[in-house]
């Protein structure tokens, strides 16, 4: 009798589908708390000053890195709270785990959104340290 894979396929099916569905629970509630600590004190004060002025500056400009260090203690209390900014690892986007990492794309392309440009890939690859390889997966799977 020769060897019938469907038994196996469908057993590593059922567990590639348990994998996929925890990773797709979790990230659909780190969507529902996602930036809900810039609604409370520390944070909400710095955002409701610093909110208007980042919108009208250039992501990445003098200006715009100016206005992130005014922000101060907001700021840091918001990237020690909220693991998808690299600002949260001593290590940068190295710490990070493939959850923080795809919340992190997902608040990009918002933010980008917002101002109606491309996300800078270029810009993050070099504030961030990012290699070529994980710059060609996200302008893969963002469409950039």
């Amino acid at each position: 009798m020769s060897y019938d894979c469907t038994a196996d396929v469908l057993e590593h099916k059922r567990k590639v589908t348990r994998y996929l569905i925890a990773f797709a629970n979790v990230l659909a509630y780190r969507a529902t708390i996602h930036d809900d600590s810039k609604l409370q004190s520390p944070e909400k004060e710095t955002f409701d000053e610093f909110t208007p002025k980042l919108k009208e500056a250039e992501w990445g400009t003098e200006t715009y890195k100016e206005f992130l260090v005014a922000m101060g203690e907001g700021l840091k209390h918001h990237y020690a709270v909220n693991s998808h900014h690299p600002e949260h690892y001593e290590n940068g986007v190295d710490g990070m785990n493939l959850l923080d990492l795809v919340e992190m794309v997902c608040d990009w392309q918002a933010a980008a959104e917002g101002k109606d440009v491309a996300v800078d890939l270029e810009h993050a690859a070099k504030r961030f340290n990012l290699s070529p390889q994980l710059i060609s997966i996200i302008k893969n799977s963002i469409g950039s």
